[in-house]
């Protein structure tokens, strides 16, 4: 995208049920590291996380816990969900919750409009629903209990029985909108990504949609129906307005105007949701619907979903009290393709932490610096005559910036870590052949020595750049160990597209000493 355009782009709004786990973690760091490129390349970026805190299962965890729903989500939010951001260094714009009156009011003031446009009226339902998904099931997910839920109708995706409801509601005309989404998918192919996802979607529009409950009247713990107070929105209405209201629908015309549309990341079990129901909402008010809806993968664990129920959630700093938050990010955005269930396992994290950012980012970093300060008393040397394998690593870097560009533009944050490590392994496979500790000893191949150690040095400037979305603490300290900081300012402030520039680094400038960026960890899992 070109620089300076609007990048707004959010995390599903999480409901803090429980604490956060590994998976809750993957989907934020991925945002994370997607706004932080878009930031550092220019683009007017603004990034969107939060907590949905009403419905009947907060309800009940609240009671199962001795506390009201209000006094429960507090207490999560303050002792998890905002701990959790600061664990995994999340840059953040904004953190939304559904219990605030900034977003309540401006909920009621949507679905009264939609009201009088006539997309609204009052009828009765009797449904299957699923409290843990807070969702009356379609018949594709309801299935045959088994064991101790046998002769039961349970939820596909958790396990547990499902509760027969009967209720008056209002109810939002979604059967109109079929073809008009049908026409949004065949117009912007892209609108939901990746194609696996898109085509699930188009699917399951192109078999007809029924009209949606959008309200509740056995329990109180919501946002009342404006019209109605006897009635709360339905819960999952309500939390899918949070990202217009928190960029100023209702109140802030000006700010709206500069943040929407927005990017959806979300998971995939709540992807209809985000693809079908929210966009049938805008449309039914007048509003563009959103710019994207991507969705992930599951985060398996012995070829489980992530899951508290399951016993299978893991806690963000298990994994970042022995590797840091730096390893955390790199593993789960490298190690799984963004799009694609991927399975996690502690000897996978230990081993890709050892080769790939100990043994392969970090010693290069730290054997650069070093060289640099025993071969050129600390100082970064002028480059001398380059020769075709100088000029070859000057392009790999280039190719590389590139590449990795192209790659977060289509949200495939792998492959841009993959394009970017093109540069490390080149860079050390570099070293290798060029042998400075021998050239060093060797007065006449001095230059040659500045020529090898700056074409390192410069390639670890850029490296610095290009994988700063990823890796913030790392980057920054080798940033600081080459001087940059001085010479060319913060390293957040470089932009990130013209990072594959040669010759960036000013020959002159003083290193500083650089402790190991990924140091030897013993794990006992």
């Amino acid at each position: 995208m070109p620089n300076g355009e609007s990048f707004y782009i959010t995390t599903p709004i999480y409901y803090p049920s429980d604490v956060p786990h590994i998976g809750h973690g993957y989907t934020t760091v991925a945002v994370d590291t997607l706004a932080r490129w878009h930031r550092q390349a220019g683009d007017d970026t603004w990034m969107l996380t939060g907590t949905d805190e009403h419905g009947q299962k907060m309800i009940r965890a609240a009671a199962a816990n001795g506390a009201t729903p209000q006094e429960w989500v507090d207490r999560l939010v303050a002792d998890s969900w905002h701990p959790v951001l600061k664990t995994l260094n999340i840059a953040n714009d904004d953190f939304i919750r559904t219990t605030q009156p900034r977003h309540e009011e401006r909920v009621r003031a949507f679905v009264q409009a939609i009201y009088d446009r006539g997309y609204i009226y009052a009828g009765e339902y009797e449904a299957l629903y699923c409290v843990g998904c807070e969702e009356f099931k379609p018949e594709s997910e309801i299935v045959d209990g088994t064991g101790p839920f046998e002769g039961l109708k349970v939820c596909a995706i958790h396990s547990k029985p499902l509760e027969l409801l009967q209720e008056k509601n209002y109810f939002f005309k979604l059967s109109e909108f079929q073809d008009r989404l049908l026409e949004l998918y065949r117009d912007r192919p892209d609108f939901v990504q990746p194609e696996s996802a898109r085509n699930e979607v188009v699917s399951f529009v192109s078999q007809g949609l029924k009209d949606l409950s959008i309200s509740r009247s056995t329990f109180d713990w919501g946002i009342t129906v404006p019209w109605d107070e006897s009635h709360v929105i339905y819960v999952w209405i309500d939390a899918l307005l949070n990202y217009a209201t928190a960029v100023g629908y209702g109140s802030d015309p000006e700010q709206f105007e500069r943040r929407w549309p927005a990017v959806h990341v979300v998971g995939k079990d709540i992807l209809r949701f985000h693809a079908v129901i929210w966009p049938a909402m805008l449309m039914a008010a007048g509003l563009e619907v959103p710019r994207r809806v991507f969705a992930h993968g599951w985060l398996l664990v012995g070829g489980e979903k992530m899951s508290k129920s399951k016993l299978t959630g893991i806690a963000p700093s298990e994994i970042t009290d022995v590797f840091g938050s730096d390893a955390y990010r790199f593993y789960f955005l490298s190690a799984i393709a963004f799009g694609q269930d991927g399975s996690f396992s502690w000897e996978d994290l230990s081993a890709r932490y050892q080769a790939e950012l100990a043994n392969g980012f970090g010693n290069l970093a730290s054997r650069t610096v070093a060289m640099i300060e025993r071969y050129f008393e600390g100082i970064v040397p002028p480059a001398g005559q380059f020769t075709e394998r100088d000029l070859e690593i000057q392009k790999i870097i280039a190719d590389a910036a590139a590449g990795a560009d192209a790659a977060i533009e289509r949200f495939a944050i792998q492959d841009a870590i993959a394009q970017i490590w093109t540069v490390v392994d080149a860079l050390n496979g570099y070293i290798t052949e060029n042998e400075p500790w021998a050239l060093a000893k060797d007065d006449s191949q001095r230059e040659r020595l500045g020529t090898v150690l700056y074409t390192c040095a410069d390639g670890l400037r850029a490296l610095a750049v290009l994988l700063s979305p990823v890796m913030p603490v790392a980057t920054e300290k080798l940033w600081i160990a080459l001087g940059a900081a001085e010479s060319l300012g913060r390293l957040q402030q470089q932009p990130i597209r013209e990072a594959g520039g040669w010759g960036l680094l000013r020959p002159g400038t003083s290193v500083n000493g650089l402790a190991p960026l990924f140091p030897r960890v013993e794990t006992t899992n």
